[in-house]
C-alpha cells in the first residue's frame, strides 16, 4: 500500500539533506530582463518523516496569489544581492526566520526558474526556488501582514495521490488546476506545485499529478 513503512523509508531516505543537495542546481543566477523573485523551500527530518515549511497568504484584493498555499517569498528588491538574498529577506519579514543566521540551516542548492505571473496577465516574472535543510526543532516564527498561517506538511503527504485533486480558482471558476490537499481545504497547486514536481522528479519519486489546466 502506497503509505506503508516501506514508501515511509523510501521518501525519508530520498527527502534527506545530502540526496536532495546532489540533485538540486548550484550554478548562479541566469541573467534576466525583468522582474524577479524568489522563494524558499525549507524541509527537516521529523518522527513521522521529513516535512516541508509552506505558507498561507493574507487574502488581499488585487493579488494575484491572494490566499494561496507557497513559500515564503516574495519579489526581488535592488538592495538584494542574488535571489536567495531575496528568499532570505522575505522568510525573514514574512514569517520571522532568519534562514541565513539560523544555526541549524544548511543551504542544498536551488529547483529550476519558473515563470511567475499568471498565466493569463502578460507580465513575465522569473521565480527561483531555493532549497533548505532545518536541522532541529521547528523555529518560532512570527507571521506578518502577508501570511495568514504557516504549517509544516509531511512530505507523504504531498506523495499521498488521494491528496490529488481537481481544483478550481475560484477567480476563474470556468479553469480547472491540478491540485494536492493539504488539510482544511487549503490546496497546493499552479507554480508551487510545479516546484513540488521538480523536486520529487529530482529524487525519483514523480508525482502522478498533471500541470496543465483543464477548460
Amino acid at each position: 500500500m502506497f503509505g506503508s513503512a516501506t514508501r515511509r523509508g523510501g521518501l525519508a531516505e530520498a527527502f534527506a539533506a545530502q540526496p536532495l543537495a546532489e540533485v538540486l542546481n548550484h550554478t548562479l543566477d541566469a541573467p534576466h530582463q525583468g522582474p524577479t523573485a524568489a522563494v524558499a523551500c525549507v524541509l527537516r527530518a521529523h518522527d513521522a518523516g521529513p516535512e516541508m515549511l509552506f505558507i498561507e497568504r493574507s487574502t488581499r484584493v488585487g493579488d494575484p496569489w491572494s490566499g494561496h498555499m507557497a513559500f515564503p517569498g516574495g519579489r526581488t528588491e535592488p538592495s538584494d544581492d542574488d535571489t536567495f538574498d531575496t528568499a532570505v529577506r522575505e522568510s525573514r519579514e514574512e514569517i520571522g526566520f532568519d534562514i541565513a543566521a539560523h544555526a541549524g540551516v544548511r543551504r542544498l542548492g536551488r529547483l529550476d526558474d519558473l515563470e511567475g505571473s499568471p498565466r493569463w496577465s502578460n507580465s513575465g516574472l522569473r521565480v527561483t526556488p531555493h532549497v533548505c535543510w532545518l536541522e532541529g526543532a521547528r523555529p518560532s516564527l512570527q507571521l506578518n501582514h502577508e501570511v495568514a498561517d504557516a504549517l509544516w506538511v509531511p512530505v507523504e503527504e504531498l506523495a499521498d495521490p488521494c491528496r490529488h485533486i481537481d481544483y478550481r480558482y475560484p477567480p476563474r471558476p470556468q479553469m480547472q488546476f491540478p491540485g494536492i490537499e493539504v488539510g482544511r481545504g487549503r490546496v497546493v497547486w499552479g507554480l508551487t506545485l510545479r516546484m513540488l514536481q521538480d523536486l520529487f522528479a529530482r529524487v525519483g519519486h514523480q508525482l502522478p499529478i498533471g500541470c496543465s489546466p483543464v477548460r
